[in-house]
């Protein structure tokens, strides 16, 4: 069975669409990828599966009906910040982080307004970036995301809960030993938190998604997420930070964007991406002390500014194999069109 041969169906093909949006969050232009990505959630939690859901098809729905590039909503990038917006909206606002609560009626219309305002935010970033060659990745949800939970203290009908979920180092206890659980949870549950699932079983099942479509982005993300804890552990991070996957997110998102997807895999964008991995762990400390004084979590921003960084002067370095965002499909693909002659490198090996 060809996987685009429900991408023009009358009926099916806005399900494809949908999925595939899914999966965009972790890169993944494959709507199986991202039907095994939703399992992985409801195996957490029914309601972050279905808000999953609301999310991307609020996001898609607009973006058909601005008439946006056709090609773009197919491949399921006017979905996936969408549906960060929606999961993380509920996430935020729930009595139990880990679950979610069913939103209010007033939550629903503001998340789902939320998602269709990163459809506008995705495409004028992305005609700011143009000329760089760079994509908006998930800066369209921070924003929205910061602007719509700053809002939610403002407005009765809608309830800020706990904030359940600790968003600073210092919240949790420091431990001068870590033990198995702290890796082999920390490291599934930092994949699980790109998608807010406080459950390590669930990121491992995203990890089987994202590996359906390309097994070296699975690669990147787990190895992204090692580095994660790894660093954590060696500068003393607090041990519930890492087995709540917090230091590992950001880091196994810039591992799979550096790894493969926005640059040809060489030996140079390995090593490229390993450090923007490290990088983005401390950053992830850095960030959440900072917001902590307004209630922000960091969400994806730590993957984005990391990520930005080391892209936007990429053309700058010629050990280094830039892919055009438009082109790029997934790692196996780029590296194979490159060894064809596809990109002409300054001196990648």
């Amino acid at each position: 069975m060809k996987l685009d041969q429900f991408r023009d169906h009358p009926v099916l093909g806005f399900v494809d669409w949908t999925l595939r949006g899914v999966g965009q969050v972790v890169f993944q232009n494959n709507p199986v990828s991202g039907l095994v990505i939703l399992i992985g959630l409801l195996v957490n939690s029914w309601i972050y599966a279905a808000i999953c859901v609301v999310g991307v098809i609020a996001s898609t729905l607009t973006a058909l009906i601005l008439k946006a590039d056709r090609a773009a909503i197919r491949d399921g990038l006017y979905g996936f910040n969408g549906a960060l917006v929606a999961l993380a909206l509920v996430a935020f606002t729930s009595e139990n982080f880990r679950t979610g609560a069913v939103p209010s009626f007033a939550m629903l219309v503001y998340l789902v307004c939320g998602a269709a305002l990163t459809t506008m935010a995705f495409a004028s970033i992305g005609v700011v970036l143009g000329p760089h060659k760079v994509a908006p990745l998930t800066m369209p949800f921070v924003l929205i995301g910061w602007l719509f939970l700053f809002a939610v203290l403002k407005f009765d009908a809608i309830d800020a809960g706990p904030m359940a979920k600790p968003v600073s180092p210092d919240q949790f206890s420091y431990a001068d030993a870590y033990i198995l659980p702290t890796w082999y949870m920390g490291i599934g549950t930092s994949i699980g938190q790109i998608f807010f699932q406080d459950n390590w079983i669930s990121g491992y099942i995203i990890l089987v998604g994202i590996a359906v479509n390309s097994r070296i982005c699975a690669s990147m993300g787990l190895l992204g997420a090692v580095v994660g804890a790894a660093v954590a552990v060696l500068f003393g991070g607090p041990e519930g930070a890492i087995r709540d996957g917090l230091f590992g997110y950001n880091a196994a998102l810039t591992a799979m964007a550096l790894g493969g997807f926005f640059l040809v895999l060489t030996w140079s964008s390995f090593l490229y991406a390993i450090f923007g991995a490290i990088v983005a762990t401390w950053l992830w400390a850095s960030i959440a002390i900072f917001l902590k004084p307004i209630g922000m979590p960091v969400l994806t921003s730590t993957f984005v500014i990391v990520t930005w960084l080391m892209l936007i002067g990429q053309y700058a370095f010629r050990a280094l194999v830039p892919v055009p965002p438009a082109e790029a499909t997934t790692p196996e693909d780029n590296r194979r069109r490159y060894m064809e002659g596809g990109w002409r490198s300054s001196g990648a090996e």
